[in-house]
């Protein structure tokens, strides 16, 4: 038998040392301490790729929960974590907030949650409604945890966002599309004074 150290362990079952460190704390595989450095049995390591590879792999949930506007929905931030919480079937190793619209790709929480399900950390995402990940291209995010290893677990598949969120991810939309046509026509107007100056040579012109 051979005591292996935490990266050495983690590289036999082929998972990053954090998932290997939390199901060490979670009880699921023992630990033998020398000083301050924990070491793990090559016996047990064997015996957890064994249990892994039979599909009975330990689950380390994220769950990630989300509403629109910035104020006013801490109620439904709540209720989304106290659901997913009661219905977890494994460890909950954090939960993931946003107050954004489903329809912005970059969000704090999701970046997150991106991070931790790369880095093992994280083998189940579970989110109360599909359009908690995205409004469009959950999809893509499913096969992007999918490569990392991790699935994606929806509490209500059926059950569609509100009529008041809808209309928020609708307002979203619309001003970040006004505002990229107000920087085109910016640029535009920009252009338009450099070259009436002279600094700047209008299309077509070859200098």
């Amino acid at each position: 038998m051979e005591l292996l150290r935490l990266s050495k362990g983690a590289k036999r079952l082929g998972v990053h040392p954090v998932t290997l460190r939390l199901w060490a704390d979670a009880g699921n595989l023992p630990v033998t301490w020398i000083g301050r450095e924990r070491r793990f049995s090559s016996v047990d390591v064997e015996a957890m790729k064994v249990t892994a590879g039979g599909g009975d792999l330990i689950r380390l949930e994220g769950l990630y929960v989300r509403v629109s506007g910035s104020t006013g929905q801490e109620s439904s931030l709540e209720a989304q974590e106290t659901e997913l919480r009661a219905s977890a079937a494994g460890e909950v190793v954090k939960v993931f907030k946003d107050r954004s619209s489903g329809l912005r790709e970059d969000r704090p929480g999701l970046n997150k949650l991106l991070q931790v399900v790369a880095n093992g950390s994280v083998t189940v995402v579970r989110v109360a409604r599909e359009d908690r990940l995205a409004r469009f291209g959950a999809g893509w995010l499913k096969r992007l945890f999918a490569v990392h290893g991790a699935t994606v677990e929806i509490l209500h598949p059926e059950k569609p966002a509100g009529r008041q969120e809808l209309l928020e991810d609708f307002i979203s939309l619309v001003t970040t599309f006004a505002g990229r046509l107000y920087g085109i026509r910016s640029a535009g107007a920009r252009r338009r004074l450099l070259v009436e100056s002279g600094q700047c040579p209008p299309d077509g012109d070859v200098r």
